[in-house]
């Protein structure tokens, strides 16, 4: 952004910190606030009627929450909730209507993001369908270590088989191939990345994919 335009908005941005499962968003509630996570990560969950969920998107330091405002629109059908814990920057659904106009550098921008969520809400539809329980978990802590820049993270195995969709079970036993590989250590609720390379490859393209689009539609994405 212009430097004059970011510091027109910096009085608006409130920077807060998010616990860990605090839900910023529930399901056609008004938004009152949009989000720009810093550290951290957050995840856009699709809710069904039996209380089952799943993982839609998620949000780092790459983008926000909250882009139904841009589109004319006050509330989504999902909730949002904090994945891995960090700060963001808080600013009132009101003034970023105000603020944030058509033509601005940040409302640019901000579309172009949109169109990325838009991609990985797609590509992560396909990949539940088609691909295996492992290669979906491979990809999920890569997109996360991509956002949180860092190869270590809080994950239970509870939180990460409602991202994935799947039994609790599940996720233990791919846990435990993936430690048996050399690719991860899991203790007491702590995921450690020991081997991005091999973790790539016993991914899906689905988190090439993802990549290739952010890195397209916002080349000076702060993502690795």
């Amino acid at each position: 952004m212009p430097r004059e335009e970011y510091e027109r908005l910096l009085p608006h941005l409130e920077r807060v910190f998010l616990s860990l499962k605090q839900v910023l968003y529930e399901p056609n509630e008004p938004i009152k606030s949009v989000y720009f996570p810093i550290q951290g990560a957050l995840s856009l969950l699709t809710l069904m009627e039996n209380g089952e969920a799943i993982e839609a998107a998620t949000v780092g330091n790459e983008g926000m929450v909250g882009t139904s405002l841009l589109l004319g629109t006050t509330q989504i059908p999902i909730q949002c909730l904090a994945q891995i814990p960090g700060d963001a920057l808080r600013m009132k659904a009101d003034v970023f209507q105000r603020e944030v106009h058509w033509g601005c550098s940040l409302h640019t921008l901000l579309l172009r993001y949109t169109q990325t969520l838009i991609n990985q809400m797609s590509q992560t539809a396909a990949c539940n369908r088609l691909h295996s329980v492992e290669q979906r978990c491979c990809r999920w802590l890569l997109m996360t270590r991509d956002r949180v820049e860092s190869d270590e993270f809080l994950l239970t195995q509870e939180f990460l088989s409602i991202m994935l969709g799947v039994r609790r079970a599940s996720v233990s036993e791919v846990a435990a191939t993936l430690q048996k590989a050399g690719l991860i250590t899991y203790n007491r609720g702590k995921i450690k990345i020991l081997d991005c390379l091999g973790l790539e490859a016993s991914s899906c393209e689905c988190y090439r994919v993802n990549k290739q689009e952010l890195n397209r539609l916002l080349p000076l994405t702060t993502s690795r």
